[in-house]
C-alpha cells in the first residue's frame, strides 16, 4: 500500500513517491537497495534518485519537510547543520539539490539516528551528511568540528500542555516540545552558527510572533518571510522564516506560496518541488 504524508497543508500525494513494505520486491528499476529494520518502508522520490527508508507506524515526515529543504537556500560550499534530523530527509533532499555542501544531522531519538545513517548509506551521500545522535541542547562548536553556514530545522510545533499527546514516543516527541523547545532551538542557533550565519525553518503562523521575539532575543534577526497556504484562498497554516545572526534589520516578505491550485492540483512551485527541479 502506498503511504502519504500528512500535514497542516496537506499530503504528499501517493503519484510523486513509491512504498516497499517490509518484505516486497523491488520492481526491476530500482538498483539501488535499502537494508529494512522491522516495520520499516522505503520511498522511492524524486524519479528515483533518492530513497528514503522511513518507519512504518512511527513518526513519518510530512510535506513541511519537503518545503523545508526548497525554501532554505543555501550557499555553494555551504556547511549545514540540520537540527531534528529524523530519518535524514531534510539533509538529503538539500544534498540532492546543492552538491557542494556539506551538512551535519542532529537526531536525538536514537532509532531515527540510525536510520538516518542508513539512508545516508544507501544515497551514496556519506562523504557529505554525517549523522549524530544527540540533543541540540547540550551540543557546542566543540562537538561538531566549528560552525555554521547555516542551520535548517522544523521545531515540534506544539507546546507541551497545548492538545493531546501521541502515545506513540517518535511521534509525541516530534510534535510536542518534549525533548526542545523553540528557545533551545534559537538557542542552539546563535551557538552553532558563524556571524551572519543563517537560520532557516518552518513553524505555525500562529505562533509566528513567538518565533520573531525567540529569534530577535539570540540576535538572530528575521530577514525573509513566507506564508505557506494550502490553498490561496484559506488562510496560512505555516510560516517559512529565515533569519541571519547579527543580520541588520529589514524584512523581506514574499508572495505566498500555495500548496494546492485549480482543480485541488498541486500548485506548479509545489509541483517543481515534488518532482526534485
Amino acid at each position: 500500500m502506498l503511504s502519504s504524508y500528512e500535514t497542516s497543508l496537506g499530503i504528499i500525494s501517493n503519484s510523486h513517491l513509491k512504498t516497499y513494505p517490509v518484505g516486497s520486491r523491488r520492481d526491476a528499476g530500482a538498483q539501488r537497495k535499502i537494508r529494512l529494520k522491522p516495520a520499516t518502508t522505503t520511498d522511492t522520490f524524486f524519479n528515483g534518485r533518492l530513497l528514503v527508508a522511513q518507519p512504518k507506524d512511527g513518526y513519518r515526515f510530512s510535506i513541511d519537510a519537503v518545503l523545508l529543504a526548497h525554501l532554505a537556500c543555501p550557499r555553494p560550499q555551504d556547511r549545514l547543520i540540520d537540527i531534528g534530523a529524523g530519518c535524514g530527509i531534510v539533509a538529503l533532499i538539500l544534498a540532492v539539490r546543492f552538491p557542494g555542501i556539506c551538512i551535519h544531522a542532529v537526531e536525538i531519538q536514537p532509532a531515527l539516528a540510525d536510520l538516518a545513517r542508513e539512508n545516508v548509506l544507501q544515497n551514496g551521500l556519506e562523504d557529505r551528511i554525517e549523522v549524530a545522535q544527540a540533543d541540540l541542547r547540550r551540543i557546542g562548536q566543540q562537538d561538531t568540528g566549528g560552525p555554521f553556514d547555516m542551520m535548517v530545522c522544523n521545531p515540534p510545533y506544539r507546546k507541551t500542555r497545548s492538545g493531546r499527546i501521541n502515545p506513540d514516543p517518535q511521534k509525541a516527541m516530534a510534535r510536542h516540545e518534549l525533548a526542545a523547545s523553540l528557545r533551545d532551538v534559537a538557542a542552539a542557533a546563535a551557538r552553532l552558527l558563524k556571524r551572519t550565519g543563517r537560520l532557516a525553518l518552518i513553524y505555525p503562523s500562529e505562533r509566528t510572533a513567538d518565533l520573531i521575539a525567540e529569534m530577535r532575543s539570540v540576535n538572530i534577526e528575521p530577514k525573509t518571510l513566507r506564508m505557506l497556504h494550502s490553498r490561496i484562498d484559506a488562510e496560512a497554516k505555516l510560516v517559512f522564516v529565515e533569519g541571519s545572526l547579527g543580520g541588520n534589520p529589514g524584512l523581506r516578505v514574499e508572495p505566498p506560496l500555495s500548496i494546492y491550485g485549480k482543480q485541488g492540483k498541486y500548485s506548479e512551485e509545489v509541483e517543481r518541488m515534488l518532482q526534485g527541479a
